[in-house]
């Protein structure tokens, strides 16, 4: 399967195309995107300040748990039906949450949320949920292994680029290992995360640090994996219409090999193996209701080791991978 760009979209080329550059180059110049592209420079400008204003597209520096010490849980929760959203907006706003979703009618959300390695660091999962009269009832996976996600974007299965432009762009891939961060590295890490493309001086005044100290250092948190460069966007755009989410339950000694071929998939926007009943997570993006249809009557049903299957789709996502939106 492969994805075809809605010719009734807002969106056009050269926005997938700015788009794509971000993902490879987060924080490049206006200048050597317009280069590669081979438009002005007050072009790229005027279609980032565009995209950017209406909500479409977002940078962040997202930090990855694996190298801070952190595990990641994902959190099901079904409710009253009066609870879903004002529970979904009030997880939103919490700096350990994203990925906060409603789906099945409005009635269950779903969230991702980030410990520390150690049990009794759980505040969100272990203490402040279960008081919640409201939910009734509450399940965390913890994620174990991703197959497809962070670094690693839909973006990479539609490109809007050729492998010329992505390489033109490419920058030095980061190696994870653990990382003990300082204050000034999480005052750092915080503006990243609200726009990864904040000027150095900003960062600087952020940090209390030179600008030289700001460069050396996000470029060295970078390459030791403590944060990734994420590119938030609407789904319009790449004609990913319908978003749902599958968790399966998976013979263990297949585990490796579906969550591998799943990864393959068009469809699959991110993967990972977790704890839990269901042990194979995949968020899913498609043109449609009939695409997804096809894909879980054609594509989930020849996984390995595949003994249940529960899909759902994803009524409104109220955050995603970066802190909400101010002002």
């Amino acid at each position: 399967m492969s994805y075809r760009f809605a010719v009734d979209s807002d969106y056009d080329d050269l926005d997938r195309q700015l788009v794509h550059a971000l993902h490879v180059a987060a924080r490049a110049p206006f200048s050597r995107i317009a280069e590669v592209l081979g438009v002005s420079d007050q072009t790229v400008a005027r279609r980032y300040t565009r995209l950017r204003s209406t909500g479409a597209l977002r940078v962040l520096g997202a930090p990855d748990p694996r190298s801070l010490g952190e595990v990641a849980w994902f959190v099901r929760l079904h409710c009253t039906p009066d609870a879903a959203e004002p529970l979904a907006a009030a997880l939103a706003k919490r700096p350990d949450t994203s990925w906060v979703r409603l789906t099945s009618g409005g009635t269950e959300l779903v969230c991702v949320t980030r410990a520390p390695l150690r049990a009794d660091g759980g505040e969100l999962l272990l203490r402040t949920l279960p008081r919640t009269a409201r939910v009734v009832t509450m399940s965390a996976h913890c994620l174990l292994h991703v197959f497809f996600g962070g670094r690693r974007s839909p973006i990479d299965k539609v490109p809007a680029l050729s492998q010329e432009q992505v390489a033109a762009l490419a920058e030095p891939e980061s190696r994870p290992e653990p990382v003990t961060l300082t204050v000034g590295d999480r005052r750092l890490l915080a503006e990243l995360a609200k726009d990864a493309r904040t000027p150095v001086p900003v960062l600087a005044e952020a940090t209390g640090w030179s600008a030289t100290t700001v460069r050396r250092r996000m470029a060295e948190l970078h390459a030791r994996g403590a944060f990734f460069y994420d590119v938030e966007f609407d789904r319009d755009m790449f004609a990913m219409n319908v978003s749902a989410m599958l968790w399966l339950s998976v013979h263990p000694a297949e585990l490796d090999r579906a969550g591998r071929e799943l990864a393959e998939h068009p469809e699959v926007a991110f993967a990972a193996a977790t704890t839990g009943p269901t042990n194979l997570y995949a968020s899913l993006a498609t043109s449609g209701v009939e695409e997804l249809y096809r894909y879980l009557t054609e594509r989930v049903s020849v996984l390995p080791g595949v003994t249940a299957v529960e899909s759902a789709p994803v009524m409104r996502s109220v955050k995603g991978s970066g802190p909400l939106p101010t002002g």
